[in-house]
């Protein structure tokens, strides 16, 4: 009889520690308690997308004319722990945050290579100093109107001043104006040429 009581005793504790450690798990997988039914996981990955969403704004606003600015929305679309990534474009024409697929070709390709440039600064950042030298970016430009193209040129050149390689592969004729450095690939009959344009 006492070592039945011994267990009971045992398995009482054991159960009342399996509550409370089973009810963080379960806040950390995004259930139970948990209101935004966001897991630790993503809870993390969020935090490390906002450090993003600052870099890459402060270029997406400098590309638009201080029109769109990049934010995670806080919204829980869905009960799942999916959420918390989802991500928004703040208008400042209109005061309100709406849904990044309501951007045009260009508004979106200038928003994802602000992301681009934002995710190198905070790569950069918690690497302990390493170094990335060198960016590549293919096509896209010609989604762009000529004053949308001027302002991507100006940010992509002021990180060239500032020591990174900015290499386009774009076949817009415009930007050969605009980009003094350059490798074209010239088709001919049989296969193509590559010059060398040093501007």
């Amino acid at each position: 009889l006492a070592e039945y009581r011994a267990a009971v005793a045992e398995a009482a504790e054991l159960d009342q520690q399996q509550r409370v450690l089973g009810g963080v798990a379960e806040v950390a997988r995004g259930k139970g308690r948990n209101r935004r039914r966001m897991s630790f996981q993503r809870f993390v990955l969020a935090s490390l997308l906002d450090d993003v969403l600052r870099q890459a704004s402060e270029r997406l606003e400098r590309m638009t004319g201080g029109r769109y600015r990049l934010v995670r929305s806080d919204v829980v679309t869905h009960m799942g722990q999916a959420s918390g990534l989802d991500l928004e474009v703040l208008d400042h024409y209109s005061g309100k945050p709406r849904s990044v697929a309501t951007l045009s070709g260009g508004e979106s390709f200038l928003a994802a290579l602000s992301l681009s440039l934002g995710l190198v600064d905070v790569v950069q950042g918690y690497s302990g100093g390493v170094q990335l030298d060198a960016l590549f970016i293919d096509e896209g430009f010609g989604t762009l109107d000529a004053e949308s193209l001027d302002r991507a040129i100006e940010v992509l050149t002021d990180l060239n001043r500032s020591g990174r390689l900015i290499a386009i592969i774009s076949h817009v004729g415009e930007l050969k104006a605009r980009i003094g450095t350059r490798l074209e690939v010239i088709k001919m009959d049989r296969g193509s040429r590559t010059e060398l344009v040093v501007g």
